[in-house]
């Protein structure tokens, strides 16, 4: 069983009225208007005198409210903190609740050092300031040594005091709770996401799994290569053949449902290192593929997450793991495997290995007769071509494709509809097999791999698929409450989901 702390530390989110003692700083919302910019602040917290103070005072130092700027200004004397962060907003007309968790995101990070602060973003919306702070103040600090271990003074924000007018009512309560339940989740696979793969191998990936589901009160399922192998897991199996450290295959199954209740299986990709096997990647940004079990990793957070908030909904998360290495026994182009349930594959290309371990995942989470099914993968570079490093591809049955993308629309991270258009399912045809396992053309690559996904999904079950080859890895500059790394995107995308399913069916 891994020892690992599974749980990563984030700020404590406490409601109140107004700044306690030990806040040493209050975050302030800032908008764009046309002569310049305005504060957003709860009733209350800061009489007029001291707000027309601390505006000419930020107006001063050259804030403009712009999105994601951040302006700090010595507190003027009405008010018991020491400094005020303003954070900017954007355009008032425009706001919305992402913009205040990529503006409560920004403002966190820049609290390196502060033991408590406390913000007047949460009287605009208490879920999405709580949130962005939460997630904003995210770090990955397990394998630094002292040398470079952060110190007291650059270390995250530890309180943030959500100012609201009623912060012991009920609602209040229960929005925080969620709020702090959702950050941890997504905080949760972003911690697995930036675990080097050195240590987190499928085994370690799967004792880890298990630790989370025996915590959530999960019933825990895991097979390992000798079970993989005689229950005919052909594509798990085949990926893992070139590693020293084999395959596994993690089942988490979550009722909290009555009977009657709908039934969702959630499927990720849980490839904890891609080197693409015998069609090897280049060396360059191959480090990167430590996240190519970012869909896996977002699925296991979201059941444990699913049972942490109690829906009313069952669902069933089955997660494939394995490492694809180019070794004397990795499998080659030219093979035929036979994934779960006897449809066979001609693998042309062993990068594309994703496919082949969700194929086998998609046949067993289909044996339990669910209503819907989820899969999430890093799956295709051609997901980031087509959509960019922020934006997941959605594809699926029309009906729940599109439900699926308006819910990660609503909550930002923004998935988009994709078609699957009929031509391209020609393109998988195998001169030996059933199917080959990527097309003959470099087009269409993430509709061709959805195509192909398609094939072992069950008839009558709704199905969405979600490509999160960028968004679920930011190797760029940090942004909003996203960090450089692992993000845990699309975990708020399927805890809405899920949530919609437990009120609606």
């Amino acid at each position: 069983m891994s020892t690992h702390s599974i749980r990563p530390e984030l700020p404590e989110l406490v409601p109140a009225s107004a700044p306690g003692k030990a806040a040493e700083v209050l975050v302030v919302g800032t908008t764009a208007g046309g002569d310049g910019p305005e504060l957003a602040l709860a009733d209350g917290v800061v009489d007029e005198a001291v707000l027309a103070e601390l505006l000419d005072d930020l107006i001063a130092v050259g804030a403009t409210g712009a999105a994601e700027e951040t302006v700090r200004v010595p507190a003027p004397s009405g008010l018991s903190v020491a400094s005020v962060v303003a954070v900017g907003l954007g355009d008032a007309q425009s706001l919305d609740a992402d913009g205040i968790r990529r503006a409560a995101g920004a403002a966190a990070r820049t609290l390196k050092g502060v033991g408590t602060a406390a913000t007047t973003l949460s009287a605009l919306d208490l879920g999405a300031a709580a949130e962005g702070f939460a997630l904003g103040a995210y770090t990955f600090t397990a394998f630094r040594s002292a040398k470079t271990a952060p110190a007291d003074d650059a270390a995250p924000v530890r309180t943030v005091e959500l100012l609201v007018a009623a912060p012991k009512a009920r609602e209040t309560k229960a929005t925080v709770a969620r709020s702090t339940a959702i950050a941890r989740a997504v905080a949760t696979a972003r911690e697995l996401v930036n675990t080097p793969p050195n240590i987190l191998s499928p085994a370690e990936f799967a004792d880890r799994a298990r630790q989370l589901g025996s915590d959530a009160g999960l019933k825990v399922e895991v097979l390992d290569e000798k079970a993989l192998e005689k229950s005919g897991y052909g594509g798990i199996v085949g990926v893992g053949k070139g590693s020293s450290r084999p395959p596994r295959l993690v089942r988490l199954a979550y009722s909290g449902g009555k009977r009657g209740a709908a039934s969702v299986a959630l499927v990720g990709k849980g490839v904890t290192f891609d080197t693409g096997g015998i069609s090897i990647k280049p060396a360059a940004g191959m480090e990167n593929m430590t996240s190519d079990m970012g869909g896996a990793a977002a699925v296991v957070a979201t059941v444990a997450l699913a049972a942490e908030l109690n829906l009313k909904v069952n669902v069933t998360a089955t997660v494939p793991m394995a490492e694809n290495m180019p070794s004397a026994t990795a499998q080659r182009p030219g093979d035929v495997l036979t994934q779960y349930g006897g449809t066979t594959v001609e693998v042309i290309n062993t990068d594309a290995e994703g496919r082949l371990i969700l194929a086998d995942a998609i046949v067993r989470a289909c044996e339990d007769d669910p209503d819907y099914l989820i899969d999430t993968a890093t799956l295709t570079g051609a997901q980031m071509v087509a959509l960019g490093n922020r934006t997941p591809g959605v594809m699926g049955t029309d009906e729940f494709r599109d439900r699926v993308a308006r819910i990660s629309q609503g909550i930002g991270e923004n998935g988009w509809p994709m078609p699957m258009p009929a031509e391209i399912r020609g393109d998988l045809s195998s001169k030996v097999a059933d199917l080959a396992n990527v097309t003959n053309n470099r087009w269409g690559g993430m509709l061709a791999a959805a195509l192909f996904l398609k094939e072992f999904v069950a008839d009558g079950v709704q199905w969405a698929h979600i490509d999160v080859a960028g968004p679920a890895y930011n190797t760029g500059g940090a942004w909003g409450y996203t960090g450089k790394g692992g993000t845990g995107v699309p975990v708020r995308t399927m805890i809405s989901v899920l949530e919609d399913i437990a009120a609606n069916g």
